[in-house]
């Protein structure tokens, strides 16, 4: 067979003006250009775990449309997020109509299974590296089943194999995702991530995320890394023996994390030698409102909301950059947010912010929680589930309060005096960082 494995790739906003408002902000369109290129790091591990008679390609969606024409495939797996749902059902339809097996995965499908199996043959949920090859064999006999898998998330990850990067055409792509883990150890109710698929923190051996690396390596001799972990670093111990072999690499990386890197000096000192940029640090809220009972397993964040900035500035000292992520609209949240997160980007010194919209993902507590509360505004918009369109009813503001809120602060927050004065205070920071080291040494 020839399979096709088709990313819904790129950012979807609903609201046409903070669209509008988007397309003119450095800032926002910068980061949003980043996130909307990363490959699929889930189509690029099932490649590789395709029985070797098969012929496998990977396409973006961007790149099929507006005529897919994927003529002399027999079978496509097409991976989706619940804002790009709407648009791979039309995909798969169509492929269907023109004789194509069609197989949906992703978490979207993964907890609403029955839906997607409206538009498709197959359906796999939770973890595809389990079931993928026993997909392909049976689309080769002609026998799908309706699904395959579970959400008990107890694949070993020792057994992933390296992901087919080689499938991309490298210079389309300003960073390569991997990944190191699965789960988190926080369980925040609005999380969409791979908690889902994976209720316990699990980690993948060092030597196997080394031979991602080298992989990559091979083929983009200076090459940016994204690891693609809910919450990496949590873990000192393990990312103390990744780290320096990283740093031989010469690698340049990005992740995201939480607070707790702070408190480990010698952690932080093998990220920055062994090549980290920036990690993303789900601080949820520039306020103690709004931070309570986010967290299923406890209130980590709410306990460490007041060293916020003493964490920030620590990491920074280590010549890392910090994007903060605040998520508005949170219970608790009053009108007075927009200026607090301004005035708490102001004065910790952050180098980036991000600020995305409270969303109700299905199958995650908080949509569950806002369902039996009637708070979700209409049911079925998996379009709106963008983090940048308002889907609720939030507790403490209106909807359009919460709009325009939001419309307002994207506008100041990224706007090229407050992007360019936050990345020079940085830069100064920086170049501090590397006196003291020439000093020292």
């Amino acid at each position: 067979m020839r399979i096709a494995l088709v990313a819904m790739s790129g950012i979807r906003v609903v609201d046409t003006e903070l669209l509008r408002l988007g397309l003119t902000l450095p800032g926002f369109v910068e980061r949003s250009k980043t996130i909307a290129s990363l490959p699929s790091l889930g189509l690029l591990t099932l490649a590789p775990l395709t029985p070797p008679e098969h012929e496998v390609h990977y396409f973006e969606v961007r790149d099929l449309w507006p005529e897919p024409d994927l003529s002399g495939f027999d079978l496509v797996g097409i991976s989706s997020y619940s804002a790009q749902i709407g648009e791979a059902y039309a995909l798969a339809s169509r492929l269907r109509e023109s004789g194509h097996k069609v197989v949906l995965g992703g978490p979207h499908v993964s907890v609403l299974p029955e839906e997607a199996l409206r538009h498709a043959d197959a359906v796999v949920i939770g973890e595809g590296e389990a079931v993928w090859p026993e997909v392909v064999n049976d689309a080769a006999r002609g026998h799908l089943a309706p699904t395959y898998g579970d959400l008990r998330g107890d694949y070993d990850l020792s057994r992933t194999p390296v992901p087919a990067f080689e499938l991309l055409d490298i210079s389309r792509y300003n960073r390569l995702t991997l990944q190191t883990s699965r789960g988190c150890p926080h369980l925040c109710e609005f999380c969409a991530g791979s908690v889902l698929f994976c209720p316990l923190y699990k980690q993948k051996p060092v030597a196997r995320v080394l031979a991602e690396v080298d992989r990559i390596l091979e083929l983009w001799a200076h090459p940016f890394l994204e690891f693609a972990d809910d919450n990496a670093l949590v873990r000192g111990a393990y990312w103390k023996n990744l780290l320096p072999e990283l740093a031989r690499r010469k690698v340049r990386w990005f992740a995201e994390t939480d607070l707790s890197v702070a408190e480990d000096a010698v952690l932080l000192r093998l990220m920055r030698e062994s090549g980290c940029a920036q990690v993303l640090i789900g601080l949820e809220s520039p306020v103690e409102a709004g931070l309570a009972g986010i967290e299923l397993r406890g209130d980590w964040k709410l306990r460490h909301w007041s060293h916020y900035r003493e964490a920030i500035g620590r990491i920074q000292s280590h010549g890392i950059a910090v994007n903060g992520c605040f998520v508005l609209g949170l219970d608790g949240h009053t009108p007075d947010v927009f200026d607090q997160v301004l005035e708490f980007a102001e004065d910790s010194g952050l180098e980036e912010v991000q600020v995305t919209i409270q969303t109700a993902f299905p199958g995650t507590p908080l949509y569950t929680r806002l369902q039996r509360e009637g708070r979700i505004l209409e049911d079925g918009r998996w379009d709106k589930c963008t983090l940048f369109d308002v889907n609720f009813r939030p507790r403490d503001m209106s909807v359009e309060t919460l709009m325009r809120g939001f419309r307002a602060l994207v506008t100041e927050l990224y706007s090229e005096e407050r992007t360019r004065r936050r990345r020079e205070r940085f830069r100064a920071q920086l170049r501090g960082v590397r006196e003291r080291r020439c000093t020292s040494s």
